[in-house]
Order: structure tokens, then C-alpha cells, then sequence
């Protein structure tokens, strides 16, 4: 099945997606580099973050081609030739672009990393190494578990805590991943026995901000 991608990145030339469930009848997590492959991505470039639930956050650039970064749910950087990937089943993927600065960000939010405010941390990580100011920052959550599905609205949450950051440009692609396990995986839903998105995001082409 074709990945999703999102017209407001689409149209600021960003490379990136959202890949969809590839077996409706026995889910597995297949390989990153792999799957990205299939949809234009260079898997020599990916770096993944280890995901642990939490508010860490890490700048990466070519050094970290091919590796897991250990510890962090969000990944930054004004590397034009870095792959930033994260792997999901109901948590919230957050892309986050500073046009102004050529940085990007991708954010794993779910239910333990809203509520410590990763996307909070993620954009002071973005200013403070990159200058990014929350005003400029274009940003979409993509499929996530939603209400009634879920008792905890992360979702808006989310929503909230950029808006409180000052960041205008936000809207939530508004898929329910708990609602059509033709297209999603759901770790809720499927009670853990599921696959993984990937959402994975790059610079444009001929960005040239890395220092």
C-alpha cells in the first residue's frame, strides 16, 4: 500500500512519509531500510531514534548514518543528507520544518512522551542549536490513536502544547489508527500483536544549511 504524505510538507518540497500497513493478516515490523527503500528513501541515510517513552531529544547529522540513537524520542537536524525515522502503532509521529533555518524534526508522542511535553522539548532543542523560532515551525501529526478509542485525548494535547509554544502553522491529520486496521496498525486495538509504522522526513533538495 502507498505511504501517506501531507500537503503542507509536500508542498515546501519536503521528502517524507507515512507508510501504511502492508498485511492485514499477519502484521510484522519489516525492515526500515527496506520498506523506506521501496518509497525513494536512501536506507544509508536513515537514523532512528531508540524510542523509550520519554522527553529526550537529540541532533543528528551524517555521523549518524545507518545508527539508533539511544535514549531519545526525538531526532533534529539541519543535515540536508540525513533520514530522520521514527516507528509507531498508535503513538503520535510529529514532523516539525523551520523554513527559515532549514532544520526538521520528528518527534514519537505518545501517551508517556505528551505528558512530559517532548514537543516543548523538541522545539527548545530546535532553537538552541538551530535558532528556530516556534513561529515559523510548520508542523503535522500524522495517524495516531484517537478518542473513543483511547480515554486520553494526546492528540489535542499535542495540539496544546505547540500552540502554548507560540507554533501557528499546526494541523493534525485527524486518522484514527485504532479505526481502520486496513490501512493502520494498532498496538491498542490488536492488543500488541502488530506491526510498525515508519514516518520518516528529510530536508528539501538542495538545502544546503548543514555547518
Amino acid at each position: 500500500m502507498p505511504p501517506l504524505t501531507f500537503p503542507e510538507l509536500d508542498r515546501l518540497g519536503l521528502p517524507h512519509c507515512f507508510t501504511l500497513r502492508q498485511n492485514r493478516l499477519e502484521p510484522v515490523t519489516a525492515n526500515v531500510g527496506g520498506v523506506l527503500a521501496l518509497h525513494g528513501f536512501d536506507f544509508r541515510l536513515i537514523v532512528q531514534s531508540e524510542q523509550t517513552h520519554g522527553a529526550e531529544v537529540a541532533r543528528v547529522d551524517r555521523a549518524h548514518h545507518g545508527t539508533t540513537v539511544p535514549f531519545v524520542d526525538a531526532l533534529i537536524s539541519n543535515d540536508p543528507t540525513v533520514t530522520l525515522v521514527i516507528r509507531v502503532a498508535d503513538c503520535g509521529p510529529l514532523f516539525l520544518y523551520d523554513p527559515t533555518h532549514q532544520a526538521i524534526a520528528l518527534a514519537h508522542s505518545g501517551k508517556k512522551g505528551t505528558a512530559s511535553n517532548i514537543a516543548q522539548a523538541t522545539l527548545s532543542a530546535m532553537h538552541r542549536h538551530f535558532g528556530t523560532k516556534p513561529e515559523d515551525i510548520v508542523a503535522v501529526l500524522g495517524p495516531c490513536i484517537h478518542p473513543p478509542d483511547y480515554e486520553i485525548d494526546f492528540p489535542a494535547q499535542i495540539e496544546d502544547q505547540l500552540r502554548l509554544a507560540g507554533v501557528v502553522q499546526f494541523r493534525d491529520c485527524g486518522m484514527n489508527t485504532a479505526q481502520d486496521q486496513i490501512k493502520f496498525y494498532s498496538y491498542r486495538k490488536e492488543q500488541g500483536k502488530t506491526g510498525r509504522h515508519f514516518a520518516a522526513l528529510q530536508l528539501p533538495t538542495g538545502s544546503v544549511s548543514f555547518t
